[in-house]
Formats: structure tokens, sequence, C-alpha cells
């Protein structure tokens, strides 16, 4: 993973896992480590937040047999969707999901890339409640722990994070 400084906007360290990507072994080492809490009860449905959440979703999903959910950006789904709007670390955004694919109960866990601030994630949980879906916890590759996110999520549900960045920069794997 590199960290690229002004990106998207000047004072933001953007977390990039391109090559994390790039690396299949080491992309597979992190996935399981990823999906290792939740496998004793895997979820029925993984939903990934648009864009790089899709790529760990698809990975857990697959490695667990579960389906599909995808949170977009609006305008992108065709048909009826449930609609939430967040804000970032660098500005406000929105995001999507098809309504009636899955029936109200079914168990759902949320990846994403990165948690930095938390609002994508907490807007991800609402879109899940809105529709009645059951959620089970919530798993990132990497956490900017000291932007806060965590605490934004409560502790009411399993928040898994493989790398984390403390206030100084330093990485904790977490296995």
């Amino acid at each position: 993973m590199r960290t690229v400084p002004d990106f998207p906007k000047p004072g933001v360290l953007f977390r990039d896992l391109t090559p994390l990507w790039a690396d299949g072994a080491a992309w597979a080492r992190a996935l399981g480590a990823l999906a290792r809490p939740f496998d004793a009860a895997p979820p029925a449905v993984v939903l990934g937040i648009e864009a790089r959440g899709f790529l760990v979703a698809a990975g857990l999903a697959s490695r667990w047999r579960s389906g599909l959910m995808l949170a977009r950006k609006p305008g992108k789904l065709p048909g009826s969707a449930a609609r939430e709007e967040f804000a970032l670390e660098y500005g406000t955004a929105s995001i999507e999901t098809h309504r009636g694919l899955f029936a109200a109960g079914t168990r759902v866990l949320i990846a994403d890339d990165v948690i930095a601030t938390g609002g994508t994630a907490l807007a991800a949980l609402a879109l899940v409640e809105s529709l009645e879906l059951k959620p089970i916890g919530f798993a990132f590759v990497v956490e900017i722990a000291f932007l806060g996110g965590r605490a934004k999520l409560g502790s009411a549900l399993p928040i898994h994070a493989v790398l984390s960045y403390d206030a100084a920069g330093e990485a904790v794997i977490r296995e």
C-alpha cells in the first residue's frame, strides 16, 4: 500500500491499495485476514461501497459463496433505489442500492477498502437498515484510526480492519 499526499485535495493523505491488489498472494492473505472473524457465521450478502469496496466485497462474497450487494453513486442503478447522504472528510456525497433484491432479515456484512471518518460506512448501514436487512458487522482492509470512524459506527456491531494507522502514521497489522 502507498500513501498519496494531497489527493483528492490538499491536506488529505490518500491510502492507495492498488499495490496490494497487484500482488495476488498478498491480496489473498489480506482477504483471509479480513474474513477470519466472520468465517464461523458468514453473511448471506456482502455489501460493497463504490468503488474500491466492490473489490473487497466481491472477494469476501466469493469466499463464502454469499450474495453481493452494491452501494453505488446516485444515478448508476436502474430501477428503484434507496438513497443515503453522508459527509466525507473532504466534502459530501450519497450512495444508493437496489430495493427488493433481498428478503427482510437477510444477514449483511458491510465491506469497504478504508474507514476514515466513518460517514460512508454509516450511510451504508442506514441503507441496509432502511431495507429491513440485518447488518452483522463491518470489514475494512485499512482503518485510519485517528479520524474516529470506528467510534462513529458505535459498538453494537463488530468492526474489523486488517491494518490500522494511528495519528503518528504508524501501522498496526491485525490478523
